[in-house]
């Protein structure tokens, strides 16, 4: 399809079946690939070239911004975003951190609202910025509100787990902790889940083969997974995070500097890109004007 092609309209969430749409992508042959988008311009080219669903990424949407990300400052930026991106014709789930909240109804009240503007889903953590996880009693009770309030909502429960210790912010963890956790988060009315930076195919294809019909979302690595492969370890949910934010990053500030410098050749090579640490620092830059 060219980029200069309308794809036909995916169903709308203030429509009867919106909700249902995106829930049964979550349940086909083929696992959801869902690109995430920072504005609304990567979400409407997104749209263009034919994805039926987005979602959206906090890192992007919060450097974007000039803030920083996983901290809670964006909760307007988000809501503004994605009232507009509602607006597609393409069904939308939106990362909302941790809620933005530490108190359940509130982070209810949060997706009541998204859900009113037209989304379909909402991707919540139980991270915490001082690299420790929520306390699992609490989170449940966050996905449990979100789910008394607003039931039609998919919501995608990420677990923390591996993603802290990517980063170096905890210890390696045990297979066996992220497993409680999910397990703790279906019972709570979670829709899916999500384990961000779990690489280790054994991990992953006994991680789907626990979970059954729920479906396991996992975050794409370049270099570490392809789509077949994931949908060969079963799973039905694969993000792309803020991957592609990071290399609209990249691409943008090679081609201007290649203007300049006609010698230098770019590295489009995904190791090349900007780390997740390396894009979140670029809010470091705003740090003084937001105090």
């Amino acid at each position: 399809m060219s980029d200069h092609q309308n794809p036909a309209p995916a169903p709308r969430a203030d429509g009867p079946t919106g909700h249902a749409a995106f829930h049964r992508l979550h349940h086909t042959e083929r696992p959801l690939l869902l690109p995430n988008a920072w504005d609304h311009a990567s979400a409407a080219a997104l749209v263009r070239r034919g994805f039926p669903a987005i979602g959206t990424t906090s890192l992007g949407v919060a450097v974007a911004a000039g803030l920083p990300d996983a901290a809670g400052a964006t909760r307007a930026e988000t809501l503004t975003l994605a009232r507009g991106l509602a607006r597609l014709p393409a069904l939308v789930s939106v990362d909302i951190e941790g809620g933005f909240s530490e108190r359940p109804e509130e982070i209810a009240a949060l997706a009541a609202e998204l859900d009113a503007a037209g989304v379909v889903g909402v991707n919540i953590e139980d991270g915490r910025p001082d690299g420790t996880l929520a306390p699992l009693a609490h989170q449940c009770a966050v996905i449990a509100a979100i789910k008394e309030r607003v039931p039609r909502l998919f919501v995608n429960a990420r677990t923390d787990t591996h993603w802290l210790a990517a980063i170096g912010a905890a210890d390696a963890p045990r297979l066996s902790m992220t497993a409680e956790r999910l397990a703790a988060y279906v019972e709570a009315g979670a829709d899916g889940v999500f384990i961000p930076a779990l690489t280790d195919e054994h991990h992953i294809a006994a991680l789907a083969d626990d979970l059954g019909d729920t479906p396991l979302n996992v975050l794409f690595s370049p270099g570490h997974h392809t789509y077949e492969r994931l949908a060969e370890l079963g799973v039905r949910r694969i993000s792309c995070g803020s991957l592609l934010f990071r290399a609209a990053l990249h691409s943008a500030v090679g081609l201007a500097w290649s203007i300049a410098h006609p010698e230098a050749r770019p590295d489009n090579s995904p190791t090349a890109l900007p780390s997740y640490a390396e894009a979140e620092s670029l809010s470091d830059f705003f740090a003084e004007a937001r105090t």
